[in-house]
């Protein structure tokens, strides 16, 4: 699985792009505009903000679905949609950087203390949950309880208490081995902070990264630093204080790849399989191998010559293949800057 995105601007997935669904077509924007007007008590109207972007033709399908899948699952366009990269760690201890791969959230503003969670990722789960910032937390599906748990940390700071119509959706999927969580948190923090925020006022970031350190102590403050304040072309030292320090660290200006290598199959045989397929990349020509997270997980970043790749990916797919084992997946990674609202 092989593809590559820009920082600034998403690129287009080519023919070994991973699969990333097309947004539909319809309904017709009037109809949309039409169900804003209508919006029932406890819902304020909002107009498709980004205009169109469930319809735009040149517009990422990524923000181009989840804008739609919004507006399908609820009824209403989004007043906001931000995207978050996933973040990874560097061979050099202390440095991350974000890649061009993202997550995204939709969002729009309820005052009727009521959030309504949604995701392609588990489209039989969605669900309608009472805003309560204290007490037991209601009954939730699975994957919607950190969501939920977020969303009453940031009522209880003062974000988004009349409720949110949000709905979120990855580029990735878990088994491409990149933290998951910490775009999601990052995405789904800033789109509320946004649509109950004043117009056209950036959302706090500093503000927000503290809040996420304390309501979800045990996600990796880095990456999620990562998420907000990287650079393209940049690492980033998140330990350096309020100044921030960056690196430059941009494979590509320097005619090397970086690409993301993740095994499959049985859990019990991903640390030797895993070992096994950064032996193989190694002999054929990278340049160094390391995990993208806190600690051993089923993928790698490698390092490796922009004209060795081909060989680089033969060789492990030659030896996985000749064994009868899955051939790991292959990722490019292209280093790229913090979340950004899409307009």
């Amino acid at each position: 699985m092989t593809a590559a995105r820009g920082g600034a601007t998403p690129a287009r997935p080519g023919p070994d792009t991973a699969p990333r669904a097309a947004a539909p077509t319809t309904p017709t924007a009037a109809a949309g505009t039409a169900a804003a007007r209508r919006a029932p008590v406890g819902i304020p109207p909002v107009g498709p903000v980004p205009p169109g972007l469930a319809r735009r033709a040149t517009a990422d399908p990524l923000f181009r679905l989840v804008a739609y899948a919004l507006e399908a699952a609820h009824g209403r366009p989004p007043a906001a949609v931000w995207s978050a990269p996933y973040a990874f760690h560097l061979d050099s201890p202390g440095l991350v950087a974000a890649a061009g791969w993202p997550v995204a959230a939709a969002a729009a503003p309820r005052t009727d203390g009521l959030v309504r969670l949604s995701s392609l990722g588990h489209p039989a789960d969605s669900c309608d949950l009472p805003l309560t910032p204290d007490g037991p937390p209601p009954d939730a599906p699975a994957w919607a309880v950190r969501p939920y748990a977020l969303l009453r940390a940031l009522a209880r700071a003062g974000y988004g208490r009349g409720g949110t119509d949000l709905h979120l959706q990855g580029s990735l999927t878990e088994s491409a081995g990149l933290a998951t969580a910490e775009p999601a948190d990052c995405a789904l923090a800033l789109a509320v902070a946004d649509v109950h925020g004043p117009a056209d006022a950036e959302p706090d970031r500093e503000e927000l990264a503290r809040l996420l350190a304390r309501a979800l102590p045990d996600g990796d403050e880095a990456l999620r630093r990562a998420v907000l304040f990287a650079r393209p072309g940049k690492a980033l030292l998140p330990d350096a204080g309020a100044g921030r320090r960056h690196a430059g660290f941009d494979p590509a200006a320097s005619g090397r790849r970086l690409v993301l290598l993740a095994v499959r199959g049985d859990r019990a045989d991903r640390a030797a399989e895993l070992s096994r397929a950064v032996a193989c990349a190694r002999r054929a020509g990278a340049l160094s191998a390391w995990s993208p997270g806190r600690g051993p997980g089923r993928s790698v970043l490698a390092l490796l010559p922009a004209s060795r790749l081909t060989e680089v990916r033969a060789a492990v797919a030659e030896d996985f293949r000749g064994r009868g084992r899955p051939v790991p997946r292959f990722l490019n990674i292209a280093v790229a800057g913090a979340a950004r609202r899409e307009e």
